[in-house]
């Protein structure tokens, strides 16, 4: 993780390092975590892990927007998109730096 970035393999290497499964079950299993959530997103539903945070899909509706080069008025179109709400727990571990 020297790039400031947590990957999949990182994530499955860190479960084959501590459960002790093998690396490719230990990817699969990440990868099963992965879909699970994204079909859950996919269907409209929150993605709650406890003591991490929470996924959720919001639906922005139409609006007027500005070119920030032009200043010509432009419409943005509806669309939905996912947010991420971190948990209480997980505030006070970043704001602690651990």
């Amino acid at each position: 993780m020297s790039t400031g970035t947590l990957t999949r393999a990182d994530l499955s290497d860190s479960i084959h390092r501590k459960v002790g499964l093998s690396k490719a079950e230990a990817s699969d299993m990440v990868e099963h975590i992965l879909a699970c959530m994204c079909g859950a997103l996919s269907d409209g539903e929150q993605v709650k892990l406890s003591g991490f945070g929470t996924f959720l899909l919001r639906d922005k509706g139409e609006r007027i927007g500005r070119n920030p080069k032009t200043g010509v008025e432009v419409p943005i179109t509806p669309r939905r998109v996912m947010t991420f709400r971190a948990s209480q727990a997980m505030r006070e571990r970043i704001a602690q730096g651990n």
